[in-house]
């Protein structure tokens, strides 16, 4: 039960039976069958990075992964003659063979008759799908791929929402060796071509128009001016999501027309060697053009099992939720639950239209057992007083996953009082770049309130202060010094230089991630922010997540950002704040700002100029972008704009520059 006395008191902790029946406890005691024996989490994770090549390898084998697993384990990669950049170099599995589609199919051959993936949008359409009509509607497509000359190395693009055709597109893709790469609808065309352009894919999936906080938005002409744009899509399959949409594309063929052409045929499933490219994600694009960020066939596969697995206890037959969208990589994450015998629960549309309630009645309805969100959801939630717990049922909840922004302490009380009190909050923290979490959930241990639980097994995270010092209970940058398999394969047509200089630069050899974090004695993690985004007034580093977590309590507030103003060779603090309506930014509220932040954080935290904008910038993933914004107040020219979800509150900005 949650405790809220001290934040050195657990809110939660798991019962000895749920602890026993997890898959983690399963996993320690076969390991226990080889004389290991781990007294608690911490030492597992010891063991899991001081014996990273048996740690691997029996993840391979316990989660049961579809493959040909050889000879070795690892094996560092050139160069060879510097030790520093063993880490970054290190091969897992080289020798090794598999393909992602047959591992996230696999539990449906043996079980038709469960359902796969239920299907709900915010217009009350739903779905069901069987694990055999999965299989059926990946084998049409996948002919219709073969047909189009698609084969190990080709890439294929979706422009879609996250509907279950586009998990179809992507299994077929896969299930032939070739990479999948997508983006969500609500991107402009330029943003799409700035990604696909530089990936040139030779296929494109894409859909007629769907709908957003009951809104309809059609596709067609960006469908084909995006077609129009790259040269290297040779088809496109046009998916008919809309209503009453009969708009036509140029040399399109209709998804339903698939289904007429072929017969359902028992699949081919091409095995590639473990390091072959699965995935192209992208940067968020907004300091520049986007990199195309390459994630392995067999580092995506095994590090998926091992979070869901070993870290969120998913179990076949469980119903796993994450709300996002094809353009984030935690719909890379949610999708390859089925790995694990999961039902995906998918929802397309705004998570609360019609209601606040919508994610809620779909949690009953779907019997949710994991339920993914973004800690601003919850944040949302709070601020208007919305405790789903007395209106709904939540009996099959057991797990709550946030990331996207820092979960600040208050949403951790909020998800014990309003939500569940038996419940695992796993607060999640990686990202695009590693395709997984560098800390995530552990359903062994207590949940404390601000921390995230822990590093990931098999993953050395350490918080390295300026000096590349590692440091407890200071705040630092989060760093990952040993080698991980879901490591990028690189980024697209790059020497390997930009992904260096991405990474492994800033402490040589070392992964630095760019989070402003503290490790605590619990061996959890407190996130502060991004490390580009933390102030520097009077010398003294700040991050702008403590300032967020103050001035969004307030009730006036609806959001905020953070930046920096440079003048005279110091920094002082400029706070944007987007206002509840009919509410105003007066001198009271201003000055109700200043002193909470002065008595909750220090004087330090104090903005020296406060202005009310419409809305706060955010990328189309719901990441605020504080360098745009800090970018457009020294009169600079944000490179890429159409990375941002609503970029003209820019010009708000830019209104305060001071020239």
């Amino acid at each position: 039960m949650p405790n809220h006395d001290t934040d050195h008191t657990p809110l939660w902790s798991p019962s000895i039976e749920r602890i026993e029946i997890s898959h983690l406890k399963a996993f320690m005691k076969v390991l226990e069958q080889q004389e290991l024996s781990f007294g608690d989490y911490a030492q597992l994770h010891q063991w899991s990075i001081s014996q990273s090549e048996s740690f691997w390898s029996e993840v391979w084998d316990y989660c049961g992964v579809v493959g040909d697993k050889r000879a070795p384990i690892c094996l560092l990669g050139e160069p060879k003659w510097n030790e520093a950049l063993a880490a970054r170099d290190t091969l897992w599995f080289p020798n090794s063979t598999l393909n992602y589609a047959e591992n996230l199919l696999a539990h449906g051959i043996h079980h038709p008759s469960e359902i796969a993936i239920q299907f709900h949008n915010e217009h009350h359409q739903s779905s069901g799908i069987t694990w055999q009509q999965l299989l059926e509607q990946v084998s049409v497509v996948q002919q219709w791929l073969i047909e189009s000359g698609i084969g190990e190395g080709d890439v294929v693009a979706g422009y879609l929402p996250h509907i279950p055709h586009t998990v179809i597109a992507m299994l077929a893709t896969t299930s032939l060796g070739a990479i999948w790469t997508s983006t969500s609808p609500d991107f402009g065309v330029d943003s799409v071509i700035e990604r696909f352009g530089q990936v040139e894919p030779k296929i494109l999936f894409c859909c007629d128009g769907y709908r957003f906080n009951g809104k309809a938005f059609g596709m067609i002409e960006k469908n084909q001016s995006l077609v129009d744009a790259i040269p290297s899509i040779t088809q496109c399959c046009l998916i008919r999501y809309a209503e009453h949409n009969n708009g036509q594309m140029e040399n399109a063929i209709d998804w339903h027309a698939l289904a007429h052409r072929f017969s359902p045929v028992p699949l081919t499933f091409h095995r590639v060697r473990f390091n072959a490219p699965l995935f192209i994600l992208y940067s968020s694009g907004t300091t520049g053009k986007p990199k195309c960020i390459v994630h392995s066939v067999g580092g995506t596969t095994i590090n998926h099992l091992k979070e869901h697995q070993l870290h969120c206890d998913i179990k076949p037959g469980d119903r796993v939720f994450y709300y996002t969208t094809c353009g984030w990589m935690m719909w890379n994450w949610q999708v390859s639950a089925l790995a694990s015998g999961a039902t995906l629960v998918i929802f397309d549309g705004s998570p609360v239209y019609p209601k606040i309630h919508s994610l809620w009645q779909l949690a009953v309805d779907a019997k949710i057992t994991l339920f993914g969100t973004s800690a601003k959801y919850l944040e949302t939630l709070q601020k208007l007083h919305y405790r789903p717990k007395e209106h709904y049922d939540l009996a099959n909840l057991k797990t709550l996953c946030s990331t996207g922004s820092v979960l600040y302490p208050q949403q951790f009380d909020y998800v014990y009082d309003a939500i569940k009190s038996d419940l695992h909050l796993a607060s999640i923290s990686g990202g695009t770049d590693i395709c997984g979490c560098f800390v995530l959930g552990n359903p062994l241990s207590p949940v404390f309130k601000g921390e995230c639980q822990a590093p990931g097994l098999g993953l050395d995270v350490q918080v390295f202060n300026e000096q590349g010092r590692p440091v407890m209970e200071e705040r630092g940058e989060l760093v990952c010094i040993n080698s991980f398999p879901n490591q990028p394969v690189g980024f697209w047509n790059d020497s390997g230089k930009r992904y260096h200089d991405a990474y492994w630069s800033t402490f040589f050899g070392v992964w630095n991630h760019g989070d402003d974090v503290k490790q605590s004695h619990t061996g959890g993690l407190t996130f502060f922010g991004r490390s580009d985004a933390t102030l520097n007034p009077g010398g003294v580093r700040i991050g702008t997540a403590e300032i967020y977590q103050q001035v969004n309590q307030l009730e006036q507030i609806a959001d905020s950002i953070a930046v920096g103003r440079n003048q005279g060779g110091s920094e002082t603090v400029v706070l944007f704040v987007q206002l509840k309506e009919a509410e105003i930014l007066d001198d009271n509220l201003k000055q109700q700002i200043k002193q909470r932040l002065k008595t909750h954080c220090s004087p330090r935290h104090v903005p020296s100029e406060i202005y009310a904008i419409s809305e706060i910038p955010r990328t189309k993933s719901g990441k605020l972008v504080e360098l745009a914004v800090k970018q457009t107040l020294h009169g600079q020219t944000v490179k890429n704009k159409g990375a941002i979800a609503n970029p003209w509150v820019l010009d708000e900005v830019q209104s305060h520059t001071q020239i």
